[in-house]
């Protein structure tokens, strides 16, 4: 269980850290650094990932298999959702 202090100024959303300002003004949104890391948006909006399960183990992995997942794929819209959601400012 998480506690938070009175003062502390921090709220965490489902979306990511907000951070209250001082003089009432509007809250920053802060980025999530793991998706930041991990995902780049496309020029018409679309977000791309690196594909999955090309790290090791992969001399038990066919030859199809390891082809397909070179570069990178676009997500689908209901993970898109997700990952933007935790990209406010892009």
């Amino acid at each position: 269980m998480h506690y938070r202090l009175p003062g502390s100024g921090t709220d965490e959303g489902a979306a990511g850290s907000i951070v209250r300002a001082k003089d009432g003004d509007m809250p920053k949104l802060k980025t999530k650094s793991a998706a930041k890391k991990r995902f780049r948006l496309t020029a018409s909006g679309k977000v791309r990932a690196n594909v999955a399960y090309k790290q090791h183990n992969l001399r038990k992995r066919s030859q199809k298999m390891k082809r397909k997942a070179r570069g990178t794929m676009v997500l689908a819209n209901c993970d898109a959702r997700i990952v933007k959601a935790c990209l406010p400012n892009l």
